[in-house]
């Protein structure tokens, strides 16, 4: 029992440890929540989309104001914000579907970043954090800026929980009811592009949608109802965020990868053993020859 209290306690002698459990509780608590939005609403491709989007953003601020955070911060911001604002007009518009957009305005974004960064060559070494996070390199001033903006991003899904609910699962309603469903989505997809930002340190470009997507499907697997969902989906993602990075300093392998490698396990756990919707409880049902086999039954579908 000692030697488990110690496992756990030494890291915390590091300042640099203890910044990047606080960023990896926050980011992955965020993302988690915010993300049973987007499965509920099938935006897991453009938030992968709009992760690699805020490149040129990144690319920009770093050539005009170094590598001090704020800076990298805004311009990731301002090109993720201008981003989803782009593909929610274009689809809007009827021009193109959304997914369509998606990829067009995606693979613009991310050519730009790269053409920018290929003009640095001392660029190459933040690149690599910005890609695949460096959360043990959290400053203090980085955690202020997590905290405040993901406070910002938890306090406008409370204020708008019920009309988000309503659109999320019945866009249809939403609009018979006279929501402003138009707004509602720009609101999401300004809180995505918020969300990648403040989660760029911790898992990288390449790994964000991991966060916004795996702990709230594994959730889904588990509830039936929104709130135990969002519940469930945080709790998924902080243990994943701090199991992560402790898998990290103990056995000196990228802290991204690993939070995301931690995420994905408890999903494939869901997947096989929910007694909901596993693998398993399906089985169950085609070995009784159920009319549906290997369908579930209508009191286990998932409901607001």
């Amino acid at each position: 029992m000692g030697e488990v209290i110690s496992w756990i306690v030494d890291p915390l002698g590091y300042a640099f440890m203890v910044r990047g459990l606080i960023a990896a509780v926050v980011v992955g608590g965020v993302c988690a929540i915010l993300g049973t939005y987007v499965i509920l609403r099938g935006m897991a491709l453009f938030g992968h989309s709009l992760a690699h989007a805020v490149l040129p953003g990144v690319a920009v601020a770093y050539l005009l104001g170094g590598a001090n955070p704020v800076f990298l911060f805004l311009g990731g911001l301002i090109a993720g914000v201008l981003t989803a604002a782009g593909i929610g007009f274009v689809s809007r518009e009827g021009l193109l579907k959304e997914d369509t957009a998606t990829g067009v305005v995606f693979i613009g974004m991310f050519a730009l970043g790269i053409a920018l960064i290929s003009t640095v060559r001392s660029f190459t070494a933040d690149l690599t954090h910005f890609l695949f996070g460096n959360v043990l390199g959290v400053a203090t001033s980085d955690l202020w800026l997590t905290a405040v903006f993901g406070a910002l991003v938890l306090v406008t899904l409370f204020l708008f929980y019920k009309e988000l609910l309503v659109y999320s699962f019945d866009p249809v309603l939403a609009k018979t009811l006279r929501l402003p469903t138009t707004f509602l989505n720009y609101v999401m997809l300004v809180l995505m592009a918020i969300t990648i930002v403040l989660s760029l340190q911790t898992v990288g470009i390449a790994l964000m949608s991991a966060m916004l997507v795996t702990p709230a499907g594994t959730a889904y697997l588990l509830s039936q109802r929104l709130p135990m969902m969002m519940v469930l989906s945080a709790g998924f993602g902080t243990l994943s965020a701090v199991g992560g990075l402790y898998l990290s300093f103990y056995i000196n392998i990228a802290s991204g990868p690993a939070i995301v490698l931690l995420c994905t396990l408890f999903f494939l756990l869901a997947f096989i053993f929910s007694p909901r919707t596993g693998l398993i409880k399906r089985w169950k049902f085609i070995r009784r020859k159920q009319p549906n086999s290997g369908r579930l039954p209508a009191e286990h579908r998932f409901s607001p």
